[in-house]
């Protein structure tokens, strides 16, 4: 029972994204496509290789010429040599350095749309949902969905039923007890951005992996000024707007090319030996009510011009110093 209802929840989420969400479903389970994932590269080749052929295709064409039949070993060892030193974020929004050449690995909506050129790029990025993706050389384990740009995990979620006896505390749980963080798709910084606990209720984030210590922030609506979700319009999920609204393809790309930031913190700390630097890193990923309220700010001043005053109210430690600093962005 456990199995069958996690499964349809599992369905529900891949059913939207592969049909309305705009996604391409890649089902790992299922045929050839089971051997695509490279795990000990953390990532799927194919895609990889494919975008960046569709579209740099002269850049490709010229490492061809010099490398031949080793050209895609060759980028994709370069291209996972930068995401362990400079991380995942960094590769998605610059590209990588193969030979002297820039590659790029994703493109980003530009501010308007005055270059078509830029248009045309940013329409070939591919956004995979792969559902039980077998993530380890280690053993058999798998992690119930994880999205994919251009074949480089950026969002993990495991799911829980209420009608299987299990909620979104024994999928944070999972996470802490039975994920490892060394797996590199779960290392900090090098693959996936996020991870995500999810019931049919409640939905709950982390970016950072690190056993009993991790820490999962909140990513619920609100109800009637307390925490949780409402009841869905529709009588479905209360979870649904997870993928409906900041899983779809427009979303996810604008919060992987804007909003997601690395925040760097640096303090001395005098030791026994002297003045010790200590540095301090957090991805940080926008929680649903700074998304929606920065979003709904520019699209007012989009539709009715500047000079309008707002007051958006947030709780202490809610994230305002962000909020306004995305929104200023």
């Amino acid at each position: 029972m456990k199995k069958h209802t996690e499964a349809r929840l599992e369905d529900a989420i891949v059913a939207h994204l592969s049909t309305e969400g705009g996604y391409t479903m890649v089902d790992y389970r299922q045929g050839e496509a089971k051997d695509r994932y490279d795990r000990e590269r953390a990532l799927d080749p194919a895609l990889v290789l494919g975008f960046i052929q569709a579209t740099q295709g002269k850049l490709w064409q010229g490492l061809q010429a010099i490398h031949g039949d080793d050209t895609g070993r060759i980028v994709l060892d370069h291209l996972v040599k930068e995401l362990d030193t400079k991380g995942v974020l960094k590769v998605l929004r610059q590209g990588f350095k193969c030979y002297g050449k820039t590659l790029r690995v994703a493109v980003f909506a530009p501010g308007n749309a005055l270059n078509p050129q830029t248009l045309a790029l940013y329409a070939q990025n591919q956004l995979t949902v792969t559902r039980q993706l077998y993530y380890s050389t280690a053993h058999s384990k798998s992690l119930d969905l994880v999205l994919m740009l251009n074949g480089l995990p950026v969002v993990t979620a495991e799911l829980k039923n209420a009608l299987s006896g299990q909620t979104v505390e024994h999928a944070k749980a999972q996470y802490k007890k039975d994920r490892d963080a060394r797996e590199l798709i779960f290392e900090f910084k090098k693959r996936a951005l996020v991870h995500f606990a999810v019931d049919t209720d409640q939905a709950w984030m982390t970016t950072r992996l690190s056993g009993d210590k991790t820490t999962f922030l909140p990513f619920n609506l609100g109800h009637h000024g307390h925490a949780g979700n409402p009841p869905a319009e529709d009588g479905g999920h209360r979870t649904a707007y997870l993928w409906r609204e900041v899983w779809q393809r427009e979303s996810l790309l604008d919060i992987l090319g804007r909003f997601v930031h690395l925040q760097v913190e640096e303090k001395r700390i005098l030791t026994d030996e002297g003045i010790k630097k200590i540095t301090k890193e957090t991805m940080v990923f926008p929680r649903y009510h700074q998304l929606d309220a920065v979003r709904q700010m520019v699209g007012h001043a989009q539709r009715h011009g500047p000079g309008h005053n707002y007051l958006v109210q947030h709780s202490a430690g809610s994230g305002k110093s962000n909020s306004i600093a995305w929104l200023a962005h």
